[in-house]
């Protein structure tokens, strides 16, 4: 008797297999990469997060002036917007809501971060994740 002829159409043990070459697809250096489930963030011109932020000081501590009347370079300590260290733990507070990364009290760049709306607005662009 022959061997049944669906054996026959079995390609033998030795065959070699060969995967397909996919090349990864990358995304473009500038675009954002977001978490699952996270919006991924967009630039926003530096000038505009100033003004954000401007608005969040005003808001968050109750400040007697409009977002377009803080300079960006003025301290926000001392004789600048005269602000000191409970105001900017309001600030940080909301900051971390806003723009979902903490700023740390133990931070030993916060004399820099901190120096003026600038900086901070630096800072917060370079670590934010919403």
């Amino acid at each position: 008797m022959s061997e049944p002829q669906s054996a026959s159409l079995l390609a033998p043990a030795t065959a070699p297999v060969v995967a397909p070459v996919v090349a990864p697809v990358l995304a473009p250096a500038m675009a954002p990469v977001a978490a699952p489930g996270v919006a991924p963030v967009t630039a926003q011109a530096p000038e505009a997060l100033e003004r954000d932020l401007a608005g969040l000081f005003v808001q968050a501590l109750h400040l007697e002036m409009t977002a377009d009347e803080i300079d960006a370079t003025v301290p926000l300590f001392g004789e600048g917007l005269g602000l000191d260290s409970i105001d900017i733990l309001e600030v940080a507070l909301e900051i971390s809501h806003r723009y979902g990364f903490q700023l740390r009290s133990d931070d030993e760049n916060n004399q820099k971060i901190f120096q003026n709306l600038r900086s901070l607005a630096v800072h917060v662009a370079q670590h934010r994740t919403q």
